[in-house]
């Protein structure tokens, strides 16, 4: 059914991050926005109106995740990210079973939604699990089986497993299009050059994202750097980013490789709770825009962030970014605001989410004022509500969650399945993991 929404406050994460003040948006039957703005403007209500104290805002979107790795949450913690990998997390995930990845982001699902991240694009293994999962709570996904060249899994039945979902259920898929798979090639280190090319050309076949970690760790790289250059040179080489492709992590790039990112149109997803934990590096955030990357924020796995809280990393950038630059006015929070929600969308090539215009789906989040950030209230100036509400209040206020039209969070819990079980099913499944 239709509905609308009226708030004191609606964000759109329009370009310039407009505050409406006694704003509305109102969605249509099919689960998209018809109209936000202010009230006074509104056209006549011809729906229910759901008063609701506080702010809208767009669903966040998380441009690079492993949620299911909650099964594997605080492992190897204090290890680099390549000891960590091998040592660690890839012999866990060798005992993974398709269950397992099911209830894994099921929670991983419940716990973003909790936190207003309504679209997450996840790289995992038995990408069917994820899919059901993520249609199971409502959010919405952006999914890839990651491709990689480890010993007993192939490659290119990796690919060929990718060509054949997509050219049976289409690139996107689900009540309100809530699915939309890609290739998730691991990485240029994880994969051989032949690799890199067939995934290439495949994507662009199909018209298909391609998700790719990129320059993560200052090592990791090494002998693509000497063969290539680097990392984004040897994607331009292999036609990866002649299509849609968001480069995970992107810590360690050259001058070169952020025009040629830039030049190509490719997105990137910082992550820098994980760059931190991991000790992987700063981003040059402040370089990537000002050169016009489509940059989003992304939690990784909450293995190596541990959460799944993209709040912490919109301050997280924005702290990362003043310090780096050492200019306290390069990022504000306004702009911090727009890389978690629109930013995010353009990232992924997506014109359909994170932000509060007609046409778009209405992934919508509600926080209220029920605490000590917001004490002064909202009849403050615009950049003061928005600084208390990106620096003070973060993931704690948020109360309702919609998903293309759908109420999948109320009172700050999920709506369609029941939290207490699944974390009951992960702990179970984490348990014989460990054992």
């Amino acid at each position: 059914m239709t509905v609308r929404l009226h708030a004191p406050v609606v964000l759109p994460a329009d370009a310039r991050c407009s505050v409406i003040r006694d704003g509305v948006v109102d969605i249509d039957e099919a689960g998209r926005i018809s109209y936000c703005g202010p009230a006074a403007q509104a056209p006549p209500a011809e729906s229910p109106v759901r008063e609701l104290p506080g702010i809208l805002l767009p669903g966040l979107v998380n441009t690079h995740a492993h949620s299911p790795m909650v099964l594997l949450r605080g492992m190897g913690g204090d290890l680099p990210l390549l000891r960590w990998l091998r040592e660690v997390i890839w012999p866990a995930e060798a005992k993974l079973r398709p269950g397992d990845v099911r209830a894994g982001m099921l929670l991983g699902s419940v716990e973003m939604l909790r936190h207003g991240i309504t679209t997450s694009a996840e790289m995992y293994f038995h990408a069917e699990q994820v899919a059901d999962a993520v249609l199971a709570t409502g959010a919405r996904v952006v999914l890839g089986g990651p491709i990689i060249d480890l010993p007993g899994l192939d490659w290119r039945s990796m690919i060929t497993a990718t060509e054949r979902w997509i050219d049976a259920d289409g690139l996107r898929f689900g009540p309100g299009d809530r699915v939309e798979l890609s290739y998730a090639a691991h990485s240029a280190y994880m994969l051989p050059v032949e690799a890199l090319g067939l995934i290439a050309k495949s994507a662009a076949a199909r018209g298909a994202l391609v998700q790719i970690h990129v320059a993560e760790a200052a090592d990791e790289d090494e002998r693509q750097r000497a063969e290539h250059g680097s990392v984004p040179l040897l994607l331009r080489q292999t036609g990866l980013l002649d299509g849609r492709l968001i480069a995970a992590h992107a810590v360690h790039l050259s001058d070169e490789d952020i025009a040629v990112l830039a030049a190509h149109g490719a997105g990137v997803a910082h992550c820098p709770g994980s760059n931190g934990k991991l000790a992987s590096g700063i981003a040059r955030l402040a370089d990537l825009r000002a050169a016009s990357v489509a940059v989003g924020l992304g939690t990784d796995g909450p293995a190596s962030n541990d959460d799944l809280d993209l709040w912490q990393e919109i301050q997280l950038a924005t702290m990362l970014a003043r310090l780096s630059t050492q200019d306290s006015t390069v990022l504000t929070a306004a702009d911090a605001l727009l890389l978690a929600t629109r930013g995010g969308a353009e990232a992924l090539g997506r014109d359909d989410i994170g932000a509060l215009e007609a046409g778009r789906w209405a992934d919508v989040v509600h926080i209220d004022l029920d605490d000590p950030a917001f004490a002064t209230g909202l009849d403050v100036p615009d950049d003061q509500l928005l600084a208390n509400l990106v620096w003070a209040a973060g993931s704690r206020r948020v109360r309702d969650v919609w998903v293309a039209g759908e109420q999948v969070v109320g009172e700050g819990e999920p709506l369609r399945v029941d939290r207490a079980a699944a974390q009951a099913e992960v702990a179970t499944a984490a348990a014989r993991l460990r054992a």
